[in-house]
């Protein structure tokens, strides 16, 4: 096979350029987010993709390379794990899937279908579209207790606007038996539903009395059954409809 090998002169040309405009960027962060915490700066870590990606503790083989839970912080920046503070879960009201992988609870009907348009669901960086269904419980009660969540952001919750009931995943079922932990094989699971009567719309609510009562009771039940608050709602695209609970 004929391989081409990098030619040197050619490469330390491409790497100069890059050094002026990025070399005073680059620094030992480990130091800098030390001397930050040192300082009782506040400091932001924001994770990325979902916690059941993780290479370690997700739905393998249908993983991400990485650690995606909140541990990831300590390995990735060199934070031990009591300089965490709050862990804030990003969830959304209902549930998204990118790619392949056990999913329990999509939604095959209309219902799915209006989240995923409604959601304006497709993969930031694949361009695909996202697999939608109810909101998992189960699911969200394991990766809350896996990335140790203070509090939940609840996002797109307006996208729920108009459905007459809305579905929440309370338990599965797995070779007729009622479970309420994700196991660690994912096949086969059927999912077991509660209803709740749904809402006209929540766009423009910024505080919390302002949302309509069976969105509360929605919210109040994600809370019991995932045994985490939800600190913040989100009831549309715009960045001020943000409820943010004390």
């Amino acid at each position: 096979m004929d391989v081409k090998l990098p030619d040197e002169v050619e490469l330390l040309a491409e790497l100069t350029i890059y050094n002026e405009k990025l070399g005073k960027f680059i620094t030992n962060t480990t130091n800098l987010v030390w001397d930050a915490i040192d300082a009782d700066k506040k400091i932001l870590l924001e994770g990325a993709q979902g916690t059941l990606l993780d290479i370690d503790h997700g739905t393998y083989p249908y993983v991400t390379s990485s650690a995606t839970v909140s541990a990831g912080a300590c390995t990735g920046l060199g934070i031990a794990p009591k300089d965490i503070g709050v862990v804030t879960g990003i969830v959304k009201a209902y549930t998204t899937r990118v790619g392949n992988g056990p999913f329990p609870t999509e939604d095959f009907t209309d219902a799915g279908e209006t989240m995923a348009n409604v959601g304006k669901e497709v993969g930031t960086t694949t361009g695909r579209g996202r697999r939608c269904g109810w909101f998992d419980a189960v699911g969200v009660r394991h990766a809350s207790r896996l990335n140790g969540c203070d509090q939940l952001s609840l996002m797109k919750l307006d996208v729920l606007d108009g459905f007459e009931t809305i579905k929440i995943c309370v338990a599965y079922e797995v070779n007729g038996e009622r479970i309420n932990y994700v196991p660690s094989h994912m096949d086969n699971i059927i999912p077991i539903y509660e209803e709740i009567k749904g809402w006209d719309s929540v766009v423009g609510c910024r505080e919390y009395d302002q949302l309509p009562e069976t969105a509360k009771l929605y919210i109040e039940k994600i809370e019991e059954l995932t045994k985490t608050k939800v600190g913040i709602i989100s009831t549309s695209p715009e960045r001020e409809d943000t409820i943010i609970r004390k």
